[in-house]
This record gives structure tokens, C-alpha cells and sequence, in this order.
């Protein structure tokens, strides 16, 4: 198992079990899945081309398929007709998920420039903390010389803490580098 989930076992649940809140470990919240989803934007004439770099690099990321996403209306504005590709996502659980944490908390969040913490207002009111990043460069798994195009992406953590001061301190326990 991942170091990142031997860490949770052995240190974040007797630390929040210290807290009070909790009575035994078993109401300690934990991570349920990481959805990491790359958005691909219409303005590309090769649009095809894109989407399978996309999916080329959100696997090379996770190591896992990415499934393609379509769009479920038409939007005229956009030039979106329902059904035709507008990205692609991936959803972690289990070892993999731990695995992913690890790398993005240790080696892809210090690359980023001028990195000052991830903004603590990404909670949803649920427990789920969603960050947006602009570049996947950050990642060492990416080969930079085979880029062609900048795509960012979004990472949603979805944890089972009923509130987000639950689910915050759950994941500063975890590694998670919050701004002040």
C-alpha cells in the first residue's frame, strides 16, 4: 500500500480521534475517490488530435483509461452540439487513489511557480474539495517535449466527512498545503 495511506492509518486517525469529535474510528471520515477531469475546449480546428492527447495524458498521469465525456446539451455559443466530445476523466479509488495523492502533494504542487498554498474555498458544503490546475507539466510522468497543447485540469477529492471543516482538517492531516 501507498505511504500516503499508511500515514492516514497510523497518524490521521488517532489525530482525529484526539480531537473529540469522533468516538471511535470508524466515524473518522476517509478519502472515497479522486476525479481528475481534463476539459477540452472547441476552439481547436483539430479537435480530435487534442482529444486523444488529452486522453493520452490524463492516463500517463493516473495510470488508469480515461473515458471521454460528451456534452449533454447544445450550446449554440459555444459551437457545442450534444453528444460531441468535450473532454475526458478519470476516477481513482482504492491504492491508486493514495498513489495519485501522493504524487500531486509531493511532487506536482512544489513545481508549480510561486506556489503559495492551494486556496482553502474549494469545498463544496459536502466534504468534496475540487482544485484547478492550470498546466499538467507539473507532473514529472509528463514528457514535455511531446506537449503540444496546454490543457489544465480539475481534481475533485471527495471524502466521506459530512462538513468541510471536517473534510479540510481530514486533508491538511493529510499533507494537503492550504494558503493562509
Amino acid at each position: 500500500m501507498p505511504q500516503l495511506y499508511d500515514h492516514y492509518k497510523n497518524s490521521v486517525i488517532s489525530e482525529l480521534l484526539k480531537g473529540g469529535r469522533y468516538t471511535n474510528k470508524m466515524q473518522v471520515p476517509k478519502l472515497e475517490k479522486v476525479v481528475v477531469n481534463m476539459g477540452v475546449s472547441t476552439r481547436f480546428e483539430n479537435m480530435k488530435d487534442v482529444m486523444v492527447e488529452a486522453q493520452k495524458e490524463l492516463e500517463t498521469i493516473t495510470g488508469q483509461k480515461a473515458l471521454v465525456t460528451k456534452a449533454r446539451t447544445s450550446i449554440a455559443n459555444f459551437k457545442v452540439r450534444r453528444g460531441m466530445p468535450v473532454g475526458c476523466k478519470v476516477t481513482l479509488r482504492g491504492a491508486r487513489m493514495y498513489e495519485f495523492l501522493e504524487r500531486f502533494l509531493n511532487a506536482a504542487l512544489p513545481r508549480i511557480r510561486d506556489f503559495r498554498g492551494v486556496n482553502p474555498r474549494g469545498f463544496d458544503g459536502r466534504g468534496s474539495y475540487t482544485l484547478g490546475v492550470k498546466d499538467q507539466t507539473i507532473f514529472p510522468e509528463v514528457e514535455l517535449d511531446k506537449i503540444k497543447h496546454n490543457l489544465g485540469m480539475d481534481i475533485t477529492i471527495v471524502t466521506t466527512a459530512n462538513t468541510d471543516a471536517e473534510a479540510k482538517e481530514l486533508l491538511k492531516l493529510l499533507g494537503m498545503p492550504f494558503s493562509s
